[in-house]
């Protein structure tokens, strides 16, 4: 059984849609107050009003973390609203297509600094209030892309993704010594928005590269980081756990043929 992790508070950026979504509604659930951050205040609004029953509170700030200014911003919204910040989920990403012949610098930019950067910066603010909590937990929603997989059209993303990793490890052992851990969730294919505009044939072509046969839900990912977020979770730090439902497994097609 574990600790309650009742009237904690948590930051998730890219909290209003997909991933971010699920991992505010499955922390709300479990009585954590929750700021998520959203571009979009009508979005962050929509999802505010649709988990205001679930348990803990979920409000939200709009917010580019590619700025420093706007995750300082944030943090002093979850420590005023909050009491206080005791875990963060740096989650936001975006994952536009490009082939690498065809990149700019623009492109990588803008990949590296949301997917990245965004991710040092919301951690960089957050380090006084997760230190006074005791119990500091930081979350990274990285990806299999680039860290274990590629996938054409996204050697930007995941390089990004990647580079989340080799930030998590260091910052790990920097931060332990503040009782903060550092751990990352991996995602497969999850059924969120951005997936399914990317059309019904992809979805299936997708779901049956995966041993499980399904495509993840947000769910799925939101309780692998409520678990990094728990009191059992403390002497887990500089980890990522791969949530794919099998997808890395087979080391070709044939090895799901016979199922």
């Amino acid at each position: 059984m574990f600790n309650s992790l009742q009237g904690r508070s948590a930051i998730v950026t890219g909290g209003s849609k997909g991933i971010g979504r699920g991992i505010a509604e499955t922390l709300a659930r479990a009585g954590v107050n929750v700021v998520i951050t959203g571009r979009t205040q009508a979005d962050i609004d929509a999802t505010a009003a649709d988990l205001a029953d679930v348990g803990g509170s979920v409000t939200g700030v709009a917010a580019d973390v590619s700025s420093p200014e706007d995750c300082r911003r944030v943090v002093a919204a979850a420590v005023e609203r909050n009491g206080g910040v005791d875990i963060v989920c740096a989650n936001a990403g975006i994952f536009p297509s490009g082939r690498l012949a065809d990149l700019t610098p623009e492109d990588l930019e803008q990949v590296m600094g949301v997917n990245f950067k965004g991710t040092v910066y919301i951690v960089q603010a957050a380090l006084e209030p997760l230190t006074a909590s005791g119990h500091g937990r930081v979350i990274i929603t990285s990806s299999i892309t680039g860290p274990v997989t590629g996938f054409p059209g996204w050697s930007h993303y995941g390089a990004s993704k990647a580079a989340q990793l080799g930030f998590l490890r260091t910052a790990a052992i920097e931060l332990a010594p503040k009782k903060i851990t550092v751990n990352a969730v991996l995602p497969g294919n999850i059924i969120t928005e951005g997936l399914i505009e990317m059309g019904q044939t992809y979805m299936d072509q997708m779901a049956a590269a995966v041993p499980q046969g399904r495509l993840g839900s947000v769910a799925d990912i939101g309780n692998a980081a409520l678990f990094f977020a728990t009191d059992e979770a403390a002497y887990i730090t500089g980890q990522s756990l791969v949530v794919d439902g099998g997808q890395i497994l087979p080391e070709s097609p044939e090895a799901l043929a016979d199922l």
